[in-house]
């Protein structure tokens, strides 16, 4: 399982990015998603993409951020409106087969997988 995230940057309060998250290897199970971490602090579950289209959303982005998934392309995407300065943080995009991300929105190094991370800065 290979995940890459892109498109992070710096964008002034208010604005919008998209992050994409190129993934490639043989199976992603059942939930993937994307959580944030910023410096000395703990890491966030944003958002899961269940198999079966459910998703979920944390309180903090909800109704500002959109977990999207483009098949032909094998990317998962993550459209951010409206960012704030708390939003600052390095962003990842995660893989979990077990799908227990998805009702927990709690990363777990020892059962999922994910990339480098892209740095978003508002």
């Amino acid at each position: 399982v290979q995940l890459v995230e892109s498109g992070g940057g710096s964008v002034q309060a208010g604005g919008s990015l998209t992050l994409a998250c190129e993934f490639s290897g043989s199976t992603y199970g059942n939930c993937m998603g994307w959580f944030r971490q910023a410096p000395g602090k703990e890491r966030e579950g944003l958002a899961a993409l269940y198999s079966d289209g459910s998703v979920k959303y944390a309180d903090s982005v909800k109704g500002r951020f959109l977990i999207d998934k483009d098949v032909a392309r094998n990317k998962l995407l993550l459209h951010m409106n409206n960012l704030q300065p708390e939003d600052t943080a390095m962003y990842y995009c995660l893989a979990d087969p077990s799908g227990a991300y998805f009702y927990t929105l709690k990363p777990l190094s020892e059962s999922n997988y994910w990339g480098q991370g892209t740095q978003v800065t508002v």
